[in-house]
């Protein structure tokens, strides 16, 4: 077959027109990861310049995680009932219109609606880029598409809470701490602008309606859990607080029961029911909300412990966690240089225990040391931290997964990755509480700041038992969990 030269220079357009969507389908990535993360140091500036209780902190990252949690579960089938570009473009301006909405809070209420929204749109937007790349890219280029959402998630973990910091720290035309949120404008617009002209539309024609009811039953249950857990101790943990986490898990069984008959009478349900009843997805389910609460509670607790305890600058306080955050990547690189596919489950459990090593190094540090202690000497047990964390992390999704059918990969995926949303804004309202509640008994913040650590590192423990649940490898020829 002879190829001309037109047929070249089209396939050439079609090769750069591909890379080019991933870019802005990697910029949305971006401002998802570093909204994740700034808020953990803005937090004690944001409370004392726009006043609010402690448990403003608390839904600073809880209100953005438990809604990204509940929106991820109906996102992705958005997209293919609506087209994926239209809701990757309708979740960007979304999303953009939220950041600024961020930025121009006057209340503690305003910013806290303008964090859930946030959490919304970017639900509806993130699952739009995995799908269109599926669409968008053969597959023999595909493993180096999702290649590239290593280094960019790496730098925006690094350079997040730091970029945060410094951004509080200079004050940019008065602005001080809004301008973390002010700086989603021009990434935003940017991306949903290039996104008109560089996305395609990809639509599936036999797309399934969505399971309105169990959404409003899960979202339900979610707020039942953490809303008390955050408010409680503000109030004096009244009867209904309790009450409420009880209604949590009976609305809980009430949602496994109406997913049961949904898909007893052949309509597609928001999870597949049969998955929990596999011993090895159930386990990972539960093993990652330890893992994420934990991981998520501990960066809230200790960005408040070095700002409120020890006096550092939200930059110094950025920079303070720089080693947990290089040694994620130190971690996570050598899990993808060939010891994930060799050891499986074996290397989830060893980065659980390097975790729990340099959490208790860590806790040991700050105990001796007292409000002494210094950036250099938190490092060592910060960098074991971060280690173990892209080690645990690198095979978690992969692994859990194994433990289903192919055919319920999909709803599995996005179970679990609701969870570890779910988990994030868990971690924020106990381990945050915790802490609060700790320097309201007048324990100082060194003290505890030691219980929470420990606290984490029975987290640890706890997934590395339950990891013994999952499956030893991933399925051979699985697809990348993202």
């Amino acid at each position: 077959m002879t190829v001309t030269a037109s047929q070249e220079t089209g396939e050439a357009q079609g090769y750069r027109w591909r890379w080019v969507a991933l870019f802005v389908i990697l910029a949305a990535e971006v401002m998802d990861l570093l909204d994740a993360l700034v808020t953990t140091i803005a937090a004690p500036t944001i409370q004392r310049e726009l006043g609010g209780t402690d448990s403003l902190v608390q839904w600073l990252g809880a209100g953005y995680t438990l809604a990204m949690a509940v929106g991820l579960i109906t996102g992705g089938r958005l997209g293919d009932l609506y087209g994926r570009k239209r809701m990757f473009l309708i979740g960007a301006f979304g999303f953009t219109a939220a950041s600024l909405l961020c930025g121009v809070a006057g209340s503690p209420e305003m910013l806290i609606g303008a964090r859930v929204l946030q959490g919304l749109f970017g639900a509806v937007m993130l699952p739009q880029g995995l799908g269109l790349i599926k669409e968008m890219f053969p597959p023999h280029e595909l493993g180096k598409a999702f290649g590239m959402f290593g280094p960019v998630m790496t730098i925006s973990s690094v350079g997040g809470p730091v970029l945060a910091g410094w951004l509080v720290d200079a004050d940019f035309f008065g602005t001080g701490w809004r301008m973390i949120f002010l700086i989603n404008l021009p990434l935003g617009l940017a991306a949903a602008l290039a996104g008109i002209r560089f996305l395609p539309e990809y639509r599936l024609s036999n797309a399934t309606r969505l399971d309105l009811g169990g959404v409003g039953l899960v979202s339900l249950a979610a707020l039942l859990l953490i809303y008390p857990l955050i408010q409680g101790r503000e109030l004096g943990w009244p009867w209904w607080t309790f009450a409420s986490m009880a209604a949590s898990a009976v609305v809980f069984a009430v949602f496994a029961r109406y997913e049961s008959r949904r898909a007893a009478s052949g309509r597609d349900p928001l999870v597949v029911p049969g998955l929990f009843r596999k011993r090895a997805f159930t386990g990972g389910l539960v093993a990652g909300l330890a893992f994420f609460s934990g991981m998520m509670g501990f960066g809230l607790v200790f960005s408040l412990y070095a700002q409120m305890g020890l006096g550092f600058t939200p930059l110094k306080a950025g920079l303070a966690g720089l080693p947990q955050a290089i040694g994620g990547v130190i971690g996570f690189g050598l899990a993808m240089s060939g010891l994930q596919e060799k050891l499986g489950r074996g290397l989830l459990q060893i980065g659980a225990t390097v975790m729990a090593a340099g959490a208790a190094a860590l806790a040991l540090t700050i105990h001796f040391a007292g409000l002494d202690v210094t950036v250099w000497q938190l490092a060592p047990g910060l960098g074991l931290v971060g280690i173990g964390m892209g080690l645990t992390m690198a095979p978690f999704f992969d692994i859990v997964l194994a433990g289903v059918e192919p055919h319920e990969s999909g709803s599995a995926s996005g179970t679990l990755t609701a969870v570890q949303q779910l988990g994030g804004a868990l971690g924020s309202a106990v381990l945050g509480t915790l802490f609060f509640n700790l320097l309201a008994d007048r324990w100082g913040f060194g003290d505890s700041m030691e219980v929470t650590v420990w606290v984490e590192v029975g987290l640890l423990v706890l997934t590395f038992a339950l990891s013994f649940l999952m499956p030893r490898h991933a399925r051979p020829g699985q697809d990348p969990a993202h």
